[in-house]
């Protein structure tokens, strides 16, 4: 293996404080305000050098040594933070090298470049780096993300919670709460990947014409090496890989099954004291006699699964109290046949955009209350168990006369809710013990190289 021309250098520096990630986000503000900035000048910066390799076939030195400091600055944040917790030891501020922080990114400067990869390299030639970067990064490799300050390259990385480096982060930082230890296996996993890239930022960067390796180099050190590491790393197979990806996916399936459950619950402690869970008020009125909904059709097949999922529904009005009734819709349209009336054709939430349809006429034969094939009926409230058929639901002045005007929410009991946050629950415990399990037995299965044999002492 011939030496890259990006080398990313890291050692682990342990002990390390077993909660200070916890706030390592709110410390790193100050780098995340600076960077924010630097990423902008960055993106710029490398515009101007498209044109001026495009052109002179070189990529100017000023601009290069400014945007290798950016990717260095990023890269000892990220390092410090969540793209690998590392260090505890505080990012400089500079974008010159650091010799003596844990964490290094150097660059070779390349006297001459293509003109023509200059073209295509960024964007065509990356593609399948970015695949793979993607699935490190949580699929930030194919949308413009310069703006963040744990970016590196812009739109193709970015280190955060998402992604195979975040969960193995994540993973890590927990190792560190509960026993104080960072496992090595994992940070040489995480250091691979982080190279990988590095290397592809640089490259579609327009900053060497190299292309990337795909070989996943693990541990803090490059290769290969004149000297011989303090740390040598292991080396992880097939099966480990395998076993430490798979994990990391149920990991974040747990995480997704935590976040739902947590939605599900807060969804379900918002019941009202009748039981029910009901959509925020919207406004609604007419000049005319009547408001109608569209048809509702439910067919007979489906009456179990409704009443399982949606339960009781439950239609409100404030103010005085109007008639609520809910009928066949055959019955519904021979009474306001001839009747002026509106019917609701579209209710928006949470946006309350309400669109009518007017059916022009004259004043209703007589008052709704005095009609016999409503289904369910109310005063300001309605509540109706679920039938097959199609329905419709009429809003009016109990005397029938003009002027409807209201707001107006819709309820139902939604039974399953409570089952369903308890199954989540579970879903979430078990995937995130099966996640972790297998990230560690993984990490487990990382095959250790053999030590050099020692060399004889010569003899005297």
């Amino acid at each position: 293996m011939s030496a890259y021309p990006v080398r990313v250098e890291a050692r682990l520096e342990e002990p390390l404080n077993r909660g200070l990630w916890i706030v390592k986000w709110l410390l790193a503000i100050p780098h995340y305000i600076v960077l924010s900035l630097l990423w902008v000048a960055f993106a710029i910066l490398t515009v101007i050098a498209f044109f001026a390799i495009l052109f002179t076939g070189r990529y100017p030195r000023a601009l290069f040594d400014f945007n290798v400091g950016v990717l260095r600055w990023t890269w000892r944040v990220a390092y410090y933070t969540y793209g690998a917790l590392a260090t505890d030891r505080y990012p400089p501020f500079t974008l010159g090298p650091a010799p003596d922080y844990p964490a290094t990114l150097e660059i070779d400067y390349p006297e001459r470049l293509s003109r023509g990869l200059v073209l295509v390299k960024w964007w065509l030639l990356a593609i399948p780096h970015y695949l793979v970067v993607g699935l490190f990064s949580s699929g930030s490799a194919i949308s413009w993300r310069g703006d963040s300050p744990d970016a590196i390259g812009g739109m193709f990385y970015t280190l955060d919670w998402g992604g195979l480096i975040g969960l193995l982060v994540l993973v890590a930082a927990l190792s560190l709460l509960f026993t104080g230890r960072y496992p090595h296996g994992l940070y040489d996993f995480v250091m691979g990947m982080n190279r990988w890239s590095l290397r592809v930022a640089a490259y579609a960067s327009l900053m060497t014409d190299a292309y990337p390796p795909f070989r996943l180099e693990q541990g803090g050190h490059e290769l290969p090496r004149m000297d011989r590491p303090a740390h040598v790393p292991v080396r992880h197979g097939a099966a480990s890989v395998v076993t430490i990806v798979l994990g990391s996916l149920l990991a974040f399936a747990g995480l997704a099954s935590a976040a739902t459950a947590a939605g599900v619950t807060l969804l379900d402690r918002t019941r009202d004291s009748g039981g029910f869970i009901g959509t925020s008020a919207e406004h609604v009125g007419t000049p005319t006699y009547a408001l109608t909904t569209e048809q509702v059709t439910i067919a007979g097949q489906n009456v179990r699964f409704l009443r399982q999922s949606v339960g009781r529904v439950r239609i409100e009005t404030t103010g005085r109290p109007l008639f609520i009734g809910i009928a066949r819709e055959s019955d519904v349209s021979s009474y306001l046949r001839g009747v002026a009336h509106e019917r609701i054709a579209r209710l928006a939430y949470p946006s309350g955009d309400v669109t009518y349809d007017r059916y022009p006429g004259a004043a209703p034969a007589s008052p709704p209350g005095k009609q016999t094939f409503w289904a369910a009926t109310g005063s300001g409230s309605l509540t109706w168990d679920i039938q097959p058929g199609d329905w419709a639901a009429v809003v009016m002045n109990a005397d029938g006369t003009a002027g409807v005007t209201t707001d107006i929410t819709v309820a139902a009991t939604l039974p399953w809710l409570g089952g369903l946050a308890t199954g989540l629950v579970i879903a979430t415990i078990v995937l995130l013990a099966a996640g972790v399990g297998l990230v560690l037995a993984g990490i487990r299965l990382a095959v250790a190289p053999d030590p050099e044999p020692a060399q004889p002492t010569p003899a005297r």
